[in-house]
């Protein structure tokens, strides 16, 4: 049976509703994909620049890609460029999921990993990690890897912006994220991600899907470095701030309706992988 078709009526509705609850996201009775409200997107404070349904910056944005500030490509971040055999390109935020990801990467040792990274061009911050993009150059140049960094600007399609950056890859294998359970999230990036991986004989890889909590904390604790709480929305205030120790007492002290691991947006961290002089 076809899913039921969503008027733009009854998706205000949704969003309505939703807003009045103050929740930041609903489902979209069409694909059953979670659609950020503008309460949502409110709390982060800044564009993210992905297109969302119902981005409340849009009329507060002056500058546009025709006649506004020229468009940054995609470019390399670090000196170390990726070799000509294929390789996993690992879509990087400089959080814990993304350390995990990496960390089960090295342990596969199937081949080379590329850090690819996305950032807002006007303001130099990975949207939702509310990280400066130089956090992320440090991490990877101490793990050695590659770092491939897009700008993302007004206008411009997310998904165009990755496929226009990984052009200048030689080889993938892989493309690789770090997510850990919602599927929602799965799904809109084998949606947005499929034709890229098919157009480079490449596949999508998820290493961390499913892996219990307690695996994943575990395994930090394993790599020896400390990762610190970079951003905290309504839901987690109180419980969490900016600059905190993301470990596991605080894990099991987050209160109910907190995930474990933030993967509702609750807050985000940043690895201080440059803490670690040998990573394991």
């Amino acid at each position: 049976m076809s899913p039921p078709h969503a008027t733009p009526r009854e998706l205000r509705r949704l969003h309505d509703e939703a807003s009045r609850n103050r929740e930041s996201f609903y489902l979209d009775p069409e694909t059953g994909l979670a659609v950020f409200t503008e309460f949502g997107l409110r709390q982060r404070g800044s564009c993210c620049w992905s297109g969302c349904r119902h981005c409340p910056y849009e009329a507060e944005r002056a500058d546009t890609v025709e006649g506004g500030p020229a468009v940054e490509p995609p470019r390399w971040l670090t000196p170390l460029r990726p070799p000509p055999e294929p390789v996993d390109v690992l879509f990087w935020s400089g959080g814990k999921d993304s350390f995990l990801g990496y960390r089960a990467l090295v342990r596969e040792g199937a081949r080379p990993v590329v850090l690819l990274t996305t950032f807002d061009a006007a303001s130099r911050t990975i949207a939702h990690q509310e990280l400066r993009v130089d956090s992320v150059i440090r991490q990877a140049e101490h793990l050695h890897a590659p770092l491939l960094g897009v700008p993302l600007h007004p206008g411009l399609a997310y998904e165009a912006r990755i496929a226009e950056a990984v052009a200048s890859i030689p080889a993938i294998a892989r493309f690789v994220f770090g997510d850990l359970h919602l599927e929602h999230i799965r799904e809109w990036r084998t949606g947005a991600f499929r034709e890229l991986a098919e157009s480079r004989s490449a596949s999508l890889h998820f290493p961390i899907w499913q892996v219990p909590y307690e695996a994943l904390m575990a395994d930090l604790e394993a790599s020896g470095i400390v990762c610190e709480v970079s951003a905290v929305t309504d839901a987690a205030l109180g419980a969490l701030v900016p600059g905190q120790r993301f470990d596991r007492e605080v894990m099991s002290r987050l209160p109910n309706g907190v995930d474990r691991f933030g993967e509702n947006g609750e807050f985000h961290t940043l690895a201080k992988v440059w803490e670690v002089v040998d990573l394991p």
